[in-house]
Order: C-alpha cells, then sequence, then structure tokens
C-alpha cells in the first residue's frame, strides 16, 4: 500500500469521470483551503491521471479505475464532494504534517 509524508506532498490531482464539473469544484476547494502550502491542485479525468501527481483524490465509485490508470500513487478515495471526512483528513495532514496512506 503506498504512503507519503505531507511534506514530499506536491501535487494533488482530483479525478473524476469526465475531468469537468465535481472535480473542478472539488479542486478549487482544495486550492483556496491549501495556498500557502506550495501543493499545487489539479483536476482530470480518471483516464489521464499524469505521472507526476503525489496523491489522486477521486470519488470510491472510480477507485478501481484511477488505481488501475496510477498504481504507485497514494490513492484517497471519497464519497461526497464537499464536506468529505477523507478530503478534511488529507487537508489537516498536509498542514500539519504526518503521513498519507493509500
Amino acid at each position: 500500500m503506498p504512503s507519503i509524508d505531507s511534506k514530499d506532498i506536491h501535487k494533488i490531482i482530483v479525478a473524476c469521470d469526465a475531468g469537468m464539473g465535481s472535480s473542478v469544484m472539488l479542486a478549487s476547494q482544495l486550492r483556496k483551503q491549501l495556498k500557502d502550502s506550495g501543493v499545487t491542485v489539479e483536476h482530470t479525468p480518471v483516464n489521464n491521471i499524469p505521472a507526476d501527481a503525489d496523491v489522486v483524490l477521486c470519488h470510491a465509485g472510480l477507485a478501481a479505475r484511477a488505481k488501475a490508470v496510477a498504481p504507485d500513487k497514494v490513492l484517497v478515495p471519497f464519497q461526497i464532494f464537499l464536506g468529505d471526512p477523507a478530503v478534511t483528513k488529507l487537508v489537516a495532514t498536509i498542514k500539519s504534517g504526518g503521513t498519507v496512506d493509500a
């Protein structure tokens, strides 16, 4: 199971089915929350996860596809696009330090 130290997170990808709509909304929210952290947040279709991603966020229903495309990346699945505990925990870990596990 991949894991990454919060200090090594430089790029988060929010992946959704088409790379529009819901992922744009979550990526925008994360950019605001992490604006002083030096972490880049981008959104993309789940089939186009870039190789330089450190952490991939995607809806739990797309987790298997994301894992197939980027098996070596830390994958954080979530259930709801706004206010999901998995996303809140990721942001808190980046801000306060610690390890993010897949």
